[in-house]
């Protein structure tokens, strides 16, 4: 994610052609640190422009959605509607290719005489601010005061001048000239894509590293490595750029990967060469996009931390428990040896003289000689009758031990499935029904009313919960369906899918139930191909570069009785070995 110095240009052109002339009619604060402005434009139409100078997410575009308003406005918002809240916009700039915005307002003072303010958004950041001014660059206040105690470079306080802080000496990308262009960028000691982005004005490392990619130069090269050709080439192709964005021909497209997106730039990305890129005609569209499905996938994360940590600790607790019953069964190792020493007591202690301590015979199960140790201060027989019982509670440890340990090995590859759940989980009622498979096997607690065994029941939980599995579609045109949950995992399998289709899943690891509807037909190398890749990537081992995958018709699979949701066995089957990759294989709503 780069909000670097030429997205702010992008949207400084987007800004101009929509709200100069405008003016304000609403200003909100619904965050510490957010503006909503709403602007009338010339034309009558209405716009929301959402400042942000969050340290986490700083930003700024234009955008459809309200958000609520605290009941009463803090201090700087009351200030804003003093100042500004009839305000004409006559100026939106950027300081060269700085990450800031300054927008300059018209409006009429106290005494009835024009008057010029400037609402200054920088968007650096943990450094990001709101700053308003007066006509002179003096600072009124803003969203954060900012005192000596906080920076040493800059105070942003009432009273103060306004200056943009300079910690580095870098050169505006925008006039830059090639001598400059090798003293700041190409003579530096540092690889080039760093160089780059250190020596100029509002580039970021991915812009760097595109930069480099179009000049078909290593960005971890050193510059030292640099022919004078090379480095010439380089300034050529940084140029062309820059010309770019001089003429506002911007191309706003969000990178995404596996469907949800990772980078985004105003520029074409040939560095993601070969990666599913998202095109939009409005940069503002597009942050708005962008962010607000990484504030979707951050929101899972984050309501699915306490299922997380339920399963993580379970986990932990039931592969420490299986380490020991292992550890307990290996020492019920020597159980039949302790079986032969009694047999063989029996049978050749009769003529031993009290106080013996060795057996020195023959064993008659492999003709050797072996040496049985024997407790001098009671008879033979006694010590026969002392192995046999050793043997016997062996045995009997041994028999549970074997038991118990199926019996863990299924429930910790029962907490593996469910932590694999959680990782492809996309929407709240995929968290309510793992939560509900925690709660059923008593890895969440129930939750009672006062009265006697009463449940609560809240809304959207245990079986009102329906949540779908992903539906992808082969580039042969066949169905695919991925399960992503336990019981989503058996419905797909034993209610949907017909005897006929095809199953796959991740061989002796947790993942998901995939079906292919076959409807009747053959299906084609490369649908197995695909469907084989989706059964990798969403599997515990997706991370992999390749997953061994079992295959099957529907019709071999079956679920044991009593085995826990997910939980399937097949004998008849075929494997096959593939990547993780699923880019290409087109998913449906």
């Amino acid at each position: 994610m780069a909000f670097d110095g030429v997205v702010i240009a992008n949207l400084i052109y987007e800004l101009r052609n929509t709200l100069l002339g405008g003016r304000i009619n609403k200003i909100a604060q619904p965050e510490k640190d957010e503006l909503l402005l709403t602007i009338k434009g010339q034309e009558r139409e209405q716009y929301k422009l959402l400042l942000s100078a969050g340290a986490g997410l700083p930003l700024i575009y234009l955008t459809e959605n309200t958000k609520p308003s605290p009941m009463t406005a803090p201090n700087f918002c009351m200030l804003l509607r003093k100042h500004i809240g009839s305000a004409r916009i006559i100026d939106i700039f950027q300081p060269g290719l700085e990450r800031v915005i300054n927008i300059k307002l018209e409006h009429l003072d106290e005494m009835g005489d024009l008057s010029i303010k400037y609402l200054i958004i920088e968007l650096m950041g943990k450094h990001s601010n709101i700053i308003f001014c007066d006509d002179e660059m003096i600072i009124i206040d803003s969203i954060k005061r900012i005192n000596q105690f906080v920076s040493s470079v800059r105070e942003v306080l009432p009273g103060r001048k306004y200056f943009i802080p300079s910690t580095t000496e870098k050169q505006d990308p925008l006039t830059i000239t090639y001598e400059d262009f090798q003293s700041s960028v190409l003579k530096k000691p540092l690889p080039i894509g760093k160089a780059l982005y250190n020596g100029l004005t509002g580039i970021s490392p991915l812009l760097s590293n595109e930069l480099c990619c179009r000049a078909s130069i290593d960005a971890g090269d050193s510059t030292e490595s640099l022919s004078e050709t090379a480095g010439l080439h380089l300034y050529h192709v940084f140029g062309r750029l820059m010309e770019d964005v001089k003429n506002n021909a911007f191309t706003p497209n969000i990178v995404l990967k596996e469907g949800e997106p990772v980078e985004f730039s105003c520029v074409d990305l040939t560095c993601y060469h070969g990666q599913e890129i998202l095109s939009f005609t409005s940069i503002s569209k597009l942050l708005e996009a962008f962010y607000a499905s990484k504030n979707a996938v951050s929101r899972i994360k984050q309501r699915s931390f306490d299922l997380r940590k339920v399963v993580t600790n379970a986990i932990d607790r039931t592969s420490k428990k299986y380490d020991l019953q292992q550890k307990q069964l290996q020492d019920t190792d020597k159980r039949d040896k302790f079986k032969v020493y009694g047999e063989l007591i029996t049978a050749y202690g009769y003529g031993l003289e009290p106080g013996t301590k060795n057996l020195n015979t023959i064993n008659y199960y492999d003709n050797l000689e072996i040496n049985i140790p024997l407790d001098p201060t009671i008879p033979p027989i006694e010590n026969a009758k002392h192995y046999f019982e050793k043997y016997s509670k062996l045995k009997r440890t041994y028999d549970a031990l074997t038991t118990q340990l199926k019996e863990t090995r299924d429930e910790l590859t029962h907490l593996e499935s469910i932590q694999a759940s959680l990782d492809i989980a996309i929407d709240e009622n995929d968290l309510l029904a793992i939560k509900r498979e925690l709660t059923e096997y008593g890895y969440v607690r129930r939750k009672f009313t006062n009265g006697p065994g009463k449940q609560v029941k809240k809304a959207g939980s245990a079986k009102s919960v329906k949540s779908k599995p992903l539906h992808f579609l082969s580039s042969d045109g066949f169905h695919i369906y991925v399960g992503k949950n336990n019981y989503q995992n058996d419905e797909l399998t034993f209610q949907f899918a017909d005897g006929g289709d095809w199953w796959f899943h991740a061989k002796k690891i947790a993942g998901s139930h995939v079906i292919v509807k076959s409807e009747g037909k053959e299906l084609p190398d490369h649908t197995f191909e695909e469907a084989a890749r989706l059964a990798a990537y969403y599997s515990s081992s997706r991370a992999s570069d390749k997953v061994e995958v079992d295959y099957v018709l529907r019709k071999n699979v079956k679920k044991p009785g009593g085995a826990k949701p997910g939980f399937v066995v097949y004998y008849t089957n075929y494997s096959l070995i593939t990547g993780t990759d699923i880019n290409g294989i087109e998913q449906l709503p």
